[in-house]
């Protein structure tokens, strides 16, 4: 069995192991359980005032106009007793989070999460479970490797496998989850993080369904009718679905900049109140749940009413994401998705044909609206893949997404919608490239263990030293005017390979759960010398990273010679 020093150096390395994989099975339980637990926690708050768990359209108006005011006003309470500075939460959080401390997540913001957004989603607002299911994730899987003091690049590994298996856990997609971590949250596909990610997926659609059963609340969509005579309309309703896109990020982007000159308590109360409002008038729209849209795919409704329920989620989930409801954006946009193709196929109905087409045309409108918002094609197909359970629907949600997001994108300049509130909340997510390659290793990985000790530091006596050993071992000493400061003689060798003199670089600590990005940093202005890498006392050296090393990583892709 490896002892722990040889096993964190063994997880510093980009590489996937069997330990890696463990600990991300690992992250996955905890993450899925947490994940139940919010969800059990919402039901059975819903259970306390409501007949069936999410069915508000069965409640007096009366309460459906009080239930969110009361709902954000136990919100505050809730923040006032937790600290109001750790409000920030959800995806953007997350992505924040990841950049500046490889996804370890402050408790506080954690516990407002879990407490903000049950207490939102039971009160009726137009949030979705996937947001704070991703932050609990995060946060689970984090923990575990920050209290086994991990290296930082695989404490951000096991955070994508936290988010992954919340997601699975959420929607009991482990496929999409795993897309979704690659596509959103971490914004590339590497072989040995894709792995661990995976099984974090696995693990969490396993535990799901051991609680709840195969099934999810998706599973009322038939079998698609849609051939090649509806593509024309579908690549018109993928443009639809672009422009409709666009216009929701910019105005909820625009809602938070702006907003963000008011106190917490005006905002939360003033999206209460329109909520309250809006669901009184259309109690379809005061759910997240996507089955209160089915009586609309079965025309129950005049064409006028599917209509204004569209506007009326559209401005309920603005207000609430946008004056800042803890809760999630997927949920949300999934159902805005499927309105929007009730409201296609009511005009295609009399000229095309085919039995289920309210049914075909909502999972289209979820796949393109979704990918539009997110900028996230590839997550969004496998999602309607998964949740309808029909690989026939791949072609033509390929279209709709295709058309969707090359609308949005070009000519109306739209983007994810988590990078856009990133930027108007100032939140840092951006990585240079060079950063995030010497993220992926950490500097156990890298350093070198050949050094020695030296006392006698004159030039006569380093030159013997480093001729016997031919220059194999890298030569320390302490600082006789600073007692914990560290000095590397680096020789300089002529060509007939003769001393010639020493270079005297003082050694800046690093500690080592850091990557080479830490290291890297703090050699970059001098661009020469070297970092001694310590484990818990800063007096014991574990190894040496000149700063040549993290060169020849970023051009050959090795750190040794």
């Amino acid at each position: 069995m490896m002892n722990n020093l040889a096993l964190k150096k063994h997880l510093a390395q980009p590489k996937t192991s069997w330990q890696l994989c463990l600990l991300a099975a690992l992250g996955g339980v905890a993450s899925a359980a947490i994940v139940i637990l919010f969800t059990f926690s919402i039901k059975e708050l819903q259970n306390l005032y409501l007949v069936l768990s999410a069915n508000y359209i069965n409640s007096d108006l009366v309460s459906r106009m009080l239930l969110p005011i009361i709902g954000a006003l136990v919100i505050l309470l809730s923040a006032m007793l937790t600290g109001y500075q750790y409000l920030r939460t959800g995806i953007p959080f997350v992505l924040h989070r990841l950049k500046v401390a490889y996804g370890v997540m402050p408790l506080r913001n954690t516990v407002n999460q879990f407490i903000g957004s049950t207490l939102a989603i039971a009160s009726g607002f137009s949030v979705g479970r996937e947001g704070p299911a991703v932050h609990l994730g995060a946060a689970c899987s984090s923990y575990i490797g920050n209290k086994l003091h991990l290296p930082f690049n695989t404490v951000r590994t096991l955070c994508a496998c936290g988010i992954a298996a919340a997601i699975s856990a959420s929607f009991n997609t482990p496929i999409a989850a795993v897309i979704f971590v690659m596509e959103v949250i971490l914004r590339e596909y590497k072989v040995y993080i894709f792995i661990p990610i995976m099984i974090a997926a696995l693990v969490g659609s396993m535990i799901t369904q051991g609680v709840y059963g195969p099934a999810h609340q998706y599973e009322f969509f038939d079998k698609i009718d849609l051939t090649v005579v509806h593509y024309p309309i579908l690549m018109l309703f993928g443009i639809a679905l672009g422009i409709l896109a666009s216009i929701f990020n910019k105005n909820l982007t625009t809602l938070i900049a702006y907003s963000s000159q008011f106190s917490l308590k005006r905002r939360l109360l003033i999206a209460a109140l329109i909520t309250g409002i809006c669901s009184a008038f259309v109690p379809a729209a005061i759910s997240t749940e996507i089955q209160f849209s089915h009586f609309n795919t079965e025309f129950s409704q005049p064409v006028i009413m599917v209509l204004l329920l569209l506007l009326a989620k559209l401005l309920m989930t603005i207000t609430a994401l946008g004056l800042g409801i803890p809760g999630g954006i997927i949920g949300p946009i999934l159902v805005i998705g499927a309105i929007s193709g009730v409201v296609a196929a009511e005009a295609v109905v009399p000229f095309l044909p085919g039995e289920h087409l309210p049914t075909d045309y909502a999972l289209m409108g979820m796949a393109g609206f979704m990918a539009a918002t997110l900028n996230a094609p590839l997550a969004a197909l496998l999602a309607v893949v998964e949740l309808s359970g029909q690989l026939e629907v791949i072609v033509p949600a390929m279209l709709v997404i295709s058309t969707a997001c090359v609308s949005s994108g070009q000519f109306f300049k739209n983007r994810s919608v988590f990078v856009m509130q990133l930027e108007v909340q100032n939140l840092l997510y951006r990585q240079p490239p060079i950063e995030k390659t010497l993220q992926r290793i950490g500097v156990l990985a890298a350093m070198n263990t050949t050094f020695e000790l030296v006392s006698d530091t004159n030039i006569n006596a380093l030159s013997n030293r480093y001729l016997k050993d031919e220059g194999r071992t890298l030569l320390i000493s302490r600082a006789l005017d600073q007692p914990g400061l560290f000095i590397w003689h680096q020789a300089r060798v002529s060509e007939d390979n003769s001393v010639q003199s020493f270079d005297n670089h003082p050694l800046i600590a690093i500690d080592s759960r850091a990557t080479l990005a830490e290291a890297y940093n703090a050699l970059s202005d001098a661009r020469r010398g070297a970092v001694y890498i310590y484990q818990h006392d800063k007096s014991k050296i574990l190894g040496i990273l000149p700063f040549a090393h993290i060169r020849r990583f970023l051009l050959e892709g090795n750190t040794k010679s």
